[in-house]
């Protein structure tokens, strides 16, 4: 675990009706109830959230394109929140309410530890990675990056063990 950085993700979906029809009923009836799943997770640090408690309101995206913004402890913690609690069962119901993308629409990163990034940032990173793939500084759940200060960088070496290279 990371002693200076957490982990931040994004993920944008494309509604296929307004919030307020008969088709979004079960996903905004379930919204404070997630997360609030979410908050009491072990390794939840923050979520983007407008006066109303969720980010419905926040559109960067476009009009019918909502965001997603929170900050975790690290992979791990996200990665049992997402696929090992209730909010699996979410997962298994988006095609009813939002629709298919052939591009990416969540993107992970590392930021330094308090450091609450906004939807700027996270658009930045997302165009970061579909443009090259995931990189450091740009990954996703199918390819993960250690923390920058996580990895270390392989000095000389030497058969003697001598790392000096002499």
């Amino acid at each position: 675990m990371s002693q200076h950085y957490e982990l931040a993700q994004v993920n944008i979906a494309w509604m296929k009706a307004p919030l307020d029809t008969p088709q979004m009923a079960d996903f905004v009836a379930n919204l404070e109830p997630v997360n609030a799943l979410a908050e009491a997770a072990a390794g939840f640090v923050w979520r983007l959230q407008d006066e109303g408690g969720d980010a419905t309101a926040i559109r960067p995206f476009g009009e019918d394109v909502l965001v997603n913004l929170s900050v975790w402890r690290d992979v791990a913690s996200l990665t049992e929140f997402v696929y090992k609690s209730a909010h699996i069962e979410m997962l298994k119901r988006r095609k009813e309410w939002f629709e298919r993308t052939a591009h990416a629409h969540q993107v992970l990163w590392w930021v330094p530890q308090g450091h609450r990034p906004d939807v700027a940032e996270a658009a930045h990173k997302l165009a970061l990675l579909r443009e090259a793939g995931p990189t450091p500084e740009a990954f996703t759940f199918r390819q993960t990056f250690l923390a920058p200060d996580q990895w270390m960088p392989a000095g000389p070496f030497s058969a003697s063990g001598d790392s000096t290279g002499s």
